[in-house]
């Protein structure tokens, strides 16, 4: 350690503590002033923004690790990135950003001279510009950091596959105490020192989160270092509040772990075994709000909760507040900084890295740039044979596990698969015969028999969702392609981590030079129908309702009734940008319906009219008959069949719905249809019985503005289950072929005496099935292994 301190001499660490205060002015002019940025006169209340939006207290940490970094990317040619966990730690990435140069090629107005950084400010957490957060217009950025806990697996998420990237992540200790990253420390067990790169994280204490102090920040060091050896990481500690003593022992620290880390990689590397190192990592203790006014109005502001936003928060108004800015922004000393036009000095200049080595121009970090396409095999190739519509059934996902095994096979540097512990539930199981699950914690011998377990792995599993959805984010952020599988029930634990990624991707249409990405593939198995042995707690569809409220520039919701349907759709989504797509398919055996060739059509339409269980010819229709979802459709069409077996003469038309979007208008969603062909499918004035998935609302808010809504009539789950067999589970949501014919029968007046024996009727069927389920635990046969007849 003191070897590498001595290797920096007194200038080099005034150099560095110049960048760092130019850092500094830098982050506390934005949250500030809107002209006057060099101070070259006395601050005056015009030269303030008009509010006051911006956090200090993460912003001198975040400089600082940032210059230090780059001092090691120059001495090293280290391939780096850098990612801010603090939710509001952007003025501190802003800050080098803006004096590497990039931030001036990517946005000419801001160019490097005082106009320039005033436009800079002005626009910092003001209308029209950008936000306190590490957003997708900050050049550099991977991670939003809207939400907190996800810094740290979206770094290993970017260091998997990429063997010479450094990826350094700051961890806010606010942050620290979310579940999410308390489970991402656990990465280091995933990471390969061979194929893989290296994150360095730094886990910043300085004390404090909005008002209150901070777990980690109130335990002792001992206790501090044996959370993170018992979470297997190598714990270096920087502590102090001195700027010239903590550059020191930052220098000195930062290049050890590198040497560390250079050091683990090489070891593995050359002997070609890549067990497990225990990585190094940074405990930085620093004052919340350095060099920040220590006192305001007699109140504790450095290292403590008040230097959180705004420490100043009244300097509109309050001469003393604004005395009291002005020489807290001198105090860094600008004029020694920067030129008489604004420009940072260039022998300060000449401290950050050049070109693509400048980590805000790194092209890692707008992944679409280095992205390659997939090589993909013929999904037909995977296709069901089927001898009819309705004759047969098949496991939908198990071709589906086959499918991704072959594209596995052909991307070995660029594709991975993603499951919380359950692509064997899942059967997607296929996938181990060419990659295992990556795993790099001990081994037991009978692991041998079964375990699927490799270093070499590719199939990413960990009982974390949080995690996983963190790593696929990063791991596609950075230009590579993914594949996620879940319950449908624990799809919910990602649903703020799903609004995130949404939110980044829309943003990112309005962000010219950002590159597409590939698209965030999401299939939900298990799903609500097929629960007889989970029960309630493993009933929940609603995932679909919180996917709607995203934007439609980037959200897509796909539910294949049949394997083909499903193979087809997985095509379209994994070669697809810029999207999340979210595919609805359980994983159990389902009656299957097209053949190949009819399910490419099918799904390339997103919905259309089954002829073949139709029988309204090219005449209107008495009544459509509606679905969207494996089971749903199931029973939808043995109601049909019942419908013509005891009304020979009613019309019935069918439509399944694979792209759920296609029910909203087209001036909602990209995918909506013109109200022209909704109403020529659906009728102006038919009952419209449609059976579904998920909650019935659902259906409700995306059809509302349709001519024909008042004769829509949608059965769904509503929360109505336990320990049931399908078919019990179907007649207690009346989502079962019975309802759906008593339902036909009540919304067509000449039926709605005619077909009164048959509605008592279809209730004694109902009776009798529920009867046999509760004795024999299984659907009585008969109706459990229906048959298309026809």
């Amino acid at each position: 350690m003191n070897a590498v301190t001595a290797e920096l001499s007194q200038k080099e660490l005034e150099d560095i503590n110049a960048y760092w205060r130019a850092c500094c002015y830098l982050a506390a002019g934005m949250i500030y002033l809107r002209a006057n940025p060099l101070l070259k006169a006395p601050l005056r209340e015009e030269h303030i923004k008009g509010r006051l939006l911006g956090h200090w207290g993460s912003s001198p940490g975040i400089a600082f690790t940032y210059t230090h970094l780059n001092r090691l990317i120059n001495k090293y040619d280290l391939n780096a990135i850098f990612l801010a966990g603090p939710g509001h730690g952007a003025p501190g990435m802003l800050a080098p950003i803006y004096l590497e140069g990039t931030y001036s090629e990517v946005y000419p107005n801001k160019g490097e001279d005082e106009d320039g950084m005033q436009q800079f400010f002005k626009e910092f957490s003001f209308p029209g510009g950008i936000g306190s957060h590490c957003t997708p217009e900050m050049p550099g950025s991977i991670h939003e950091g809207g939400e907190l806990g996800y810094s740290v697996s979206h770094a290993f998420g970017a260091a998997y596959d990429n063997p010479d990237l450094l990826v350094t992540v700051m961890v806010g200790d606010g942050e620290a105490e979310t579940g999410p990253l308390a489970t991402s420390w656990h990465s280091n067990k995933f990471l390969n020192p061979i194929r893989d790169g290296a994150v360095l994280p730094v886990l910043h204490l300085n004390g404090y989160k909005i008002n209150n102090p901070t777990l980690l920040s109130r335990i002792s060091h001992e206790e501090l270092e044996d959370l993170f050896k018992g979470y297997g990481w190598t714990p270096h500690f920087v502590e102090g509040s001195d700027p010239m003593q903590m550059h020191a022992k930052m220098a000195a620290t930062m290049e050890q772990c590198v040497q560390e880390i250079r050091h683990l990689q090489q070891e593995a590397r050359s002997s070609g075994k890549p067990t497990r190192p225990r990585w190094p990592m940074i405990i930085l203790r620093s004052p919340k709000g350095w060099t920040g006014p220590k006192e305001v109005d007699g109140h504790k502001v450095e290292a403590f909760w008040r230097s959180h936003q705004v420490p100043l928060g009244s300097v509109l108004g309050n001469p003393k507040h604004l005395e009291q800015l002005e020489q807290w922004l001198r105090s860094y000393k600008p004029e020694e900084l920067f030129n008489d036009s604004g420009k940072l000095k260039s022998e300060l200049k000449a401290l950050a890295p050049k070109g693509t080595r400048r980590m805000s121009a790194n092209p890692i970090a707008n992944g679409g740039l280095i992205r390659k396409e997939l090589r993909m095999p013929d999904y037909r190739d995977y296709a069901a044979k089927l001898p009819g519509a309705g004759k047969i059934s098949v496991g939908n996902t198990h071709p589906l596990g086959e499918f991704l095994r072959d594209i596995m096979q052909r991307n070995m540097h660029n594709f991975r698969v993603f499951g919380p512990d359950e692509n064997t539930s899942n059967k997607l199981d296929s996938v181990y015969e060419v990659s295992k699950k990556t795993w790099l914690a001990d081994y037991l011998p009978e692991d041998a028999d079964g375990g699927e377990l490799s270093p070499d792995g590719r199939v990413m599993e960990m009982l974390s969702e949080h995690t996983l959805e963190g790593w696929l984010e990063g791991y596609l952020l950075t230009g590579r392609h993914g594949f996620f599988s879940t319950y449908e029930a624990f799809v919910h634990v990602i649903d703020s981590m799903f609004n995130q990624h949404a939110k980044w991707l829309d943003m990112c249409k309005a962000v010219p030079w950002r590159a597409p990405i590939s698209s965030l593939n999401l299939l939900i198995t298990s799903t609500v129908w097929r629960q007889d042995h989970n029960g309630f707690t493993h009933q929940d569809p609603g995932f679909l309702d919180v996917v709607v409220n995203k934007s439609p520039n980037v959200t897509r919701i796909y539910l294949p009734p049949d394997v083909n349907c499903l193979l087809s759709v997985a095509n379209h989504c994994l070669k697809s940008t810029d999207y999340i797509n979210v595919i609805v398919a359980d994983k159990q055996k389902h009656l299957q319906y097209l053949d190949m060739d009819a399910a490419i059509k099918h799904c390339a339409k997103g919905l259309g009219i089954w002829e073949w269980a139709s029988n309204d010819g090219d005449s209107e229709p008495d009544v459509v008959m509606a679905s969207a979802g494996d089971i749903p459709t199931k029973e939808a069409l043995a109601a049909v069949v019942l419908l013509r077996e005891h009304f020979p003469a009613l019309k019935v038309r069918f439509i399944n719905v694979v792209d759920l979007y296609k029910l909203t208008p087209s001036c909602v969603h990209p995918h909506g249809l013109s109200d022209d062909d909704f109403d020529s499918l659906f009728t102006i004035d038919k009952p419209v019985i449609f059976n579904f998935h998920g909650y019935p609302w659902l259906i409700h808010r995306m059809t509302y503005r349709r001519k024909n809504h008042c004769n829509l009539h949608v059965r769904g789950y509503k929360e109505k289950g336990s320990i049931n067999t399908p078919l019990e589970l179907a007649i207690q949501n009346e989502i079962d072929r019975y309802s759906l014919v008593m339902s036909v029968i009540d919304h067509i007046p000449v039926l709605h005496v005619a077909g009164a024996h048959i509605k008592e009727q279809m209730r004694n069927n109902q009776l009798e099935c529920c009867q046999y389920a509760y004795e024999y635990g299984v659907d009585l046969p008969e109706a459990g292994d229906w048959t298309w007849p026809y």
